[in-house]
């Protein structure tokens, strides 16, 4: 018998932990795990992790779908619903403010200076979730070597996200099919510590709402609506080539096709919104990501800053400040919305097969794989904050984007050098590391 967790409760929770939710991803399941199963005891250490592998599947961010994912276990589509919107809410209010000043003062030197300084410190924060995420997800000799192998493909050869997903499913499938235990669940051995679904709120056994074939379908239908039709509208209002239409197609394409959550999209993002569009410089891209990792709520929240500037420079005859909120407001909810569409369509199927050691098998090689893609993401932002100029090697399959070593900033280096320190000698926070880091730059940009 499930134990009843009242809505009103959790939409309480589900606000304190967004307004607690800094630091990407990793410091967001941190604190989704801290208060969900080790403080309220609502959900237990598997069920969590088969969550949390799921979630990993999917396109978009992990940690808002993990959200869902836990909201609507306890709440069904409600609660669902409320944890993912509260989840994403303090965030756009955030960032929207600071892409208002951003616009207005961007190029004052103590706002330079500020965002200087944020990307260096957000370059030691990216390689930290490199290793909170490996140390959950490498417990194997087969989870290393897949994870080296899709670092290698993304790095190298320029393999598209959904193909190294696929790949590592597969491989996890035919591995879990055979009997073989390299990838297990996913996550190293519990402890004796770690709850256990039989003592959490929530029980070991499937919720009745799980059960019930087809009660999610109609809410992903209507998500499947709110998500596409304004998108459909945009187009026939507009023409393909407005701004307006081109973000809400890109991003609504981003939603389907990017995997490997918010640190394997923003690869994209940024490749895609600097080189191929044109909306924003490399610099503007990183200024953007200091911006989500100062705020709370998900990390990709970061392309409402692109949607922001895109609009802003092209407002398609619009006053440029209205164009530039509209977008805003556009780009997440294209980005956010279909997130609900994946949890209400997989979730009932996950968690009826969530014992399946085979399933299990599959979802725990695609977290070894994303890995590899969080470690491409790191590598992409150090070459691009540390080095002021980088030269591009194609032959052939390969593909490498090279830092030109003479063009090192010393000054970037030294920050990010001592965020490192911070981080992973001393264990200071995100945010005390961000403001430190914040201070260095802004001083520096005053005495140049």
């Amino acid at each position: 018998m499930t134990a009843p967790i009242p809505l009103s409760v959790t939409t309480r929770t589900w606000a304190r932990i967004a307004l607690l939710s800094f630091g990407g991803p990793a410091g967001q399941i941190a604190v989704m795990h801290r208060i969900v199963v080790e403080e309220k005891r609502w959900i237990g250490e598997a069920r969590f992790l088969n969550a949390l592998n799921f979630c990993m599947l999917l396109p978009g961010p992990e940690a808002q779908q993990l959200a869902i994912y836990l909201g609507w276990l306890m709440n069904r589509t409600a609660g669902g619903v409320v944890a993912g919107v509260l989840f994403v809410l303090p965030g756009f209010v955030s960032i929207l403010a600071l892409s208002l000043l951003y616009a207005a003062f961007g190029h004052v030197p103590a706002i330079e200076g500020l965002f200087f300084g944020l990307t260096a410190a957000v370059l030691a924060i990216v390689v930290q979730a490199v290793l909170r995420i490996g140390s959950r997800a490498l417990h194997s000799k087969a989870a290393i070597l897949l994870a080296a192998l899709s670092f290698l493909a993304l790095y190298a050869f320029a393999v598209p996200f959904p193909a190294i997903v696929v790949v590592a499913g597969l491989t996890g499938l035919i591995a879990g099919r055979r009997g073989n235990r390299g990838f297990g669940m996913g996550a190293k051995a519990a402890s004796a510590s770690d709850l256990s679904d039989q003592r959490s709120l929530l029980g070991e056994g499937v919720p009745a709402h799980a059960k019930q074939k087809g009660a999610t379908l109609r809410p992903a239908l209507i998500c499947l609506v709110l998500w596409l039709v304004p998108v459909g509208g945009l187009l026939l209002a507009l023409g393909p080539d407005a701004t307006f239409s081109r973000l809400g197609v890109f991003f609504s394409q981003l939603a389907v096709v990017t995997f490997g959550g918010a640190y394997a999209v923003l690869a994209y993002v940024a490749q895609a919104a600097v080189e191929l569009h044109g909306w924003l410089t490399p610099e503007e891209m990183l200024d953007g990501l200091g911006m989500a990792e100062t705020t709370p709520g998900p990390l990709i929240q970061v392309v409402q800053f692109v949607g922001f500037l895109a609009a802003f420079r092209f407002p398609d005859g619009l006053n440029p400040w209205l164009a530039a909120v509209l977008a805003s407001c556009l780009v997440t909810w294209v980005t956010f919305l279909p997130s609900f569409l994946w949890i209400f369509l997989g979730a009932p199927h996950i968690e009826r097969l969530r014992a399946n050691p085979f399933v299990a098998s599959g979802l725990a090689a695609i977290t070894a794989a994303i890995v590899g893609v969080v470690l491409n993401l790191a590598l992409w932002f150090a070459v691009h904050a540390l080095f002021k100029e980088q030269i591009t090697v194609d032959a052939g399959l390969l593909h490498i984007d090279l830092p030109i070593p003479s063009s090192v900033d010393p000054v970037a280096a030294l920050l990010a050098a001592g965020a490192a320190v911070a981080i992973f000698r001393f264990n200071a926070g995100v945010l005390s590391v961000l403001a430190v880091c914040a201070g260095g730059g802004m001083a520096y940009f005053g005495l140049k």
